[in-house]
């Protein structure tokens, strides 16, 4: 039997997401189910696409919030004040990815369909990753190159995100590549140097 009357809708959506943030970081995209996270936090399954709109919501909401601790690991990361910024901004991708591959893979795993538009709030805490990075490029260019911080920072977590991928899933290590995280260090800094940064 549901508990419909034990939250608020905030509450509910809350508790939806923690829970089912938990049980992706176990499981996987691939292995996910939102009738394992009604299961467990006592409602029927009905109850969590009712509460977020559909199942895609549910994992966007989910994906949104591993955004969000993402966001928070590369500020506490630059909030030690490593020498190189930018090698801290790699280290954090890589670190991030690494100790949460789940939820780090769920967020490429996952496509919402073509006709079902990211709602304006998921999208503007999502973007707060990409504006740590943006910030920290735009930090290193010359005055006259800043305006091209955002979509070279853009081109540059695309490059991060390639190296990582490799790394996570063996590609490298068949390659015989033995250090990612530094090839991914040195295409950032030749892509910034070539844009006028003084590193």
């Amino acid at each position: 039997m549901g508990r419909r009357s034990d939250h608020s809708r905030a509450e509910l959506e809350a508790l939806i997401v923690a829970e089912g943030h938990r049980h992706m970081a176990e499981a996987g995209f691939a292995r996910f189910s939102s009738r394992e996270v009604a299961k467990r936090i006592g409602y029927v399954v009905v109850t969590l696409t009712n509460v977020l709109g559909s199942y895609d919501r549910l994992i966007a909401a989910i994906n949104t919030h591993t955004f969000e601790l993402w966001a928070a690991h590369l500020e506490a990361t630059l909030a030690r004040d490593p020498a190189d910024r930018i090698e801290a901004l790699v280290d954090g991708y890589f670190s991030f990815a690494r100790d949460n591959r789940n939820l780090w893979m769920a967020i490429y795993d996952h496509r919402l369909e073509p006709d079902d538009i990211m709602p304006d709030g998921l999208a503007t805490r999502r973007a707060a990753l990409t504006e740590i990075v943006v910030r920290e490029v735009a930090a290193v260019l010359p005055p006259d190159a800043k305006d091209e911080a955002p979509r070279l920072a853009r081109s540059l977590v695309a490059t991060v995100h390639g190296h990582c991928t490799f790394a996570l899933n063996g590609s490298f290590a068949l390659l015989g590549e033995t250090d990612p995280r530094g090839m991914a260090v040195a295409r950032v800094k030749e892509s910034l140097s070539a844009a006028g940064a003084l590193l």
